[in-house]
Order: structure tokens, then C-alpha cells, then sequence
């Protein structure tokens, strides 16, 4: 099991969403997301609800803005953990 948490500003600030299993619509919790810190786990994150669009792997580290992970944009809006 994993977790990973979601911040809407740069350098882990701003509102954040702490997420621990897989979740299809993150719009609910956020607006933008611009850092992330993975505390366990592996992740892919993808840019439209339902695991649709660009698809972003993550493993444990902090990533303090959205080019850290090679995001396109601060849109995330699905997640699902990676089993390993």
C-alpha cells in the first residue's frame, strides 16, 4: 500500500489531499497540483479523470514543482498505485 500527497502550490504549500489507494477523479480535492511528496509506494498519475491522458510514474522522493516529474501541466486528475 501507498501513499502520496498532492499540493496545489510549488514547494509543498497550498491545500493538499493525502491519498492512499487508487482514486479515478481527484477534481474533488484539488484544483491544480504543482508538488508531491510519495512517502511509499510507486504511482502513476494521469492528466484526465478515469486513468485517461498523459500518464506520470512515480516512486518514493519529493518533487517540489510539476517539471520534477515531467509533468506538462499542474493538472493531475487520476491516480493508481503500481504494485511492486
Amino acid at each position: 500500500m501507498g501513499k502520496i500527497t498532492f499540493y496545489e502550490d510549488r514547494g509543498f504549500k497550498g491545500r493538499c489531499y493525502e491519498c492512499s489507494s487508487d482514486c479515478p477523479n481527484l477534481q474533488p480535492y484539488f484544483s491544480r497540483c504543482n508538488s508531491i511528496r510519495v512517502d511509499s509506494g510507486c504511482w502513476m498519475l494521469y492528466e484526465r479523470p478515469n486513468y485517461q491522458g498523459h500518464q506520470y510514474f512515480l516512486r518514493r522522493g519529493e518533487y517540489p514543482d510539476y517539471q520534477q516529474w515531467m509533468g506538462l501541466s499542474d493538472v493531475v486528475r487520476s491516480c493508481h498505485t503500481i504494485p511492486y
